[in-house]
């Protein structure tokens, strides 16, 4: 009789994991990519040409080597060289400060159920706009972006920190410091024009888009939706071993499948990071310790990132980011949307019991390239701290070291071999003929 209860019981709770299993990733669920449109985005991704100084690639940030990411914990851009943690300032071009945020991951970015990107949400899809989009250029925001992903991608061309340089640089940030994004001669104008001076690139465009004929034709959107198809092409992930378990044709291990039940079930993951994607597309306040320079606004002093906030008002929102797909996690690190862990397993654990990771933060786990110093004034200010901790809203789940690892096994179960090495891979080189970011 006890044999019988007992298995009835283990039927039983596998059934009840299953009915929260997500339905498996179909083609149905992603933008129809074509390839010569993604070839032509993959030189253009690689090739820092795009940049005001033109020393920093789409690559140089979200590189393969690294899990589309940099390795780092923020991101050094303009005035830097080299990758990774091999990154080091550059003494003639010397950077205003590190980039505020952690570098995203690209996996899966051509998934139609992505509508809100970025850590805080500020480009959306939003139908009642003119541009099918809310991005920060509200009014300004200008037509012909394929997707929110090609929207999203070009945003960072715009950045001081990331690829514009700073103010009297070049003619792109110089355009940027006079607000002038949009239009003739704007910013994204200028890299257009750039693009346009260079014949193989020419030659490309008016290959892969019907309506370009001549170099006057390629519109900045244009090269944004061409890298938007690279992405989308060269890191869709949908063949891990997790895909193939929700398909019934592999098991997993069974340390991998224990994580799993904890996954869906006690541990509560799933509650944010649900769907074949593992992400509820929203955004929530989970006590992420803040380093670096934080989201001021130039003539404030203040260190402080208080993500969704920033983009909705709404108090509620206040330092909420949005939850990241975690395919591939294993790989994507530093984790957090200032990058604070570096160990996966702490970061479960820091999940798990948000407000008390965050009074016990381990300082050692943070990842930087040498440049000045560590910017701890969030985390040395006690008030500063209270109110990130103040925001968490979920219940604590106290997890043991076992069911982390199991939780750890899980996630490695999503890693997709085919999308970390990518379809199209590296160029040899590209028609700038500037030197394309490598390890």
């Amino acid at each position: 009789m006890y044999r019988i209860i007992f298995f009835t019981y283990i039927l039983l709770t596998q059934a009840a994991v299953a009915a929260d299993l997500p339905l498996p990733l179909t083609d149905s669920d992603f933008r129809t990519v074509e390839r010569a449109e993604a070839e032509l985005g993959q030189l253009l991704f690689y090739d820092p040409i795009l940049s005001g100084n033109k020393e920093v690639a789409c690559a140089t940030c979200h590189h393969p080597a690294f899990g589309t990411g940099d390795g780092l914990s923020l991101s050094l851009g303009d005035g830097g060289s080299g990758l990774g943690l091999s990154r080091v300032v550059d003494s003639k071009n010397l950077p205003e400060q590190r980039v505020p945020r952690n570098a995203q991951p690209l996996f899966n970015l051509g998934a139609k159920q992505f509508q809100v990107l970025f850590h805080d949400g500020r480009v959306e899809v939003d139908t009642s706009r003119s541009s099918g989009l809310r991005t920060p250029l509200e009014d300004e925001m200008v037509s012909g972006f394929a997707s929110i992903i090609s929207a999203q991608t070009m945003f960072p061309v715009l950045s001081g920190d990331e690829m514009a340089g700073h103010y009297s640089e070049n003619e792109v940030s110089q355009a940027v410091r006079r607000g002038t994004l949009t239009g003739k001669n704007g910013a994204w104008d200028l890299i257009a024009q750039r693009i346009a001076s260079i014949p193989q690139y020419v030659q490309n465009f008016t290959n892969v888009y019907k309506n370009i004929s001549s170099p006057s034709d390629i519109a900045f959107t244009d090269i944004s939706n061409a890298i938007a198809s690279f992405m989308e092409f060269e890191w869709r992930s949908d063949t891990a071993p997790f895909d193939a378990y929700l398909k019934n044709q592999k098991q997993l291990t069974a340390v991998a499948h224990n994580g799993l039940k904890l996954f869906y079930g006690e541990a509560g993951c799933a509650t944010c990071h649900s769907g074949a994607l593992l992400t509820d597309h929203n955004f929530h306040a989970m006590g992420q310790p803040q380093i670096g320079p934080g989201k001021a606004a130039r003539f404030q002093s203040h260190a402080r990132d208080e993500g969704r906030f920033r983009v909705t008002g709404v108090v509620a929102d206040k330092y909420a980011f949005r939850t990241p797909s975690l395919r591939n996690v294993e790989f994507t690190g530093p984790w957090g949307h200032a990058g604070a862990y570096s160990d996966l397993s702490a970061f479960v654990t820091a999940h798990a019991d948000p407000r008390a990771a965050l009074y016990n933060f381990d300082r050692s786990g943070v990842v930087l390239t040498q440049f000045d110093t560590v910017d701890w004034r969030i985390m040395d200010n006690p008030t500063e701290v209270a109110a990130i901790a103040d925001a968490v809203s979920i219940t604590a789940v106290q997890l043991t070291s076992k069911e982390v690892s199991e939780i750890v096994a899980f996630l490695g179960s999503l890693t997709d071999a085919t999308a970390l090495t990518g379809r199209l891979g590296i160029p040899d080189s590209v028609p700038s003929g500037l030197v394309i970011p490598n390890p």
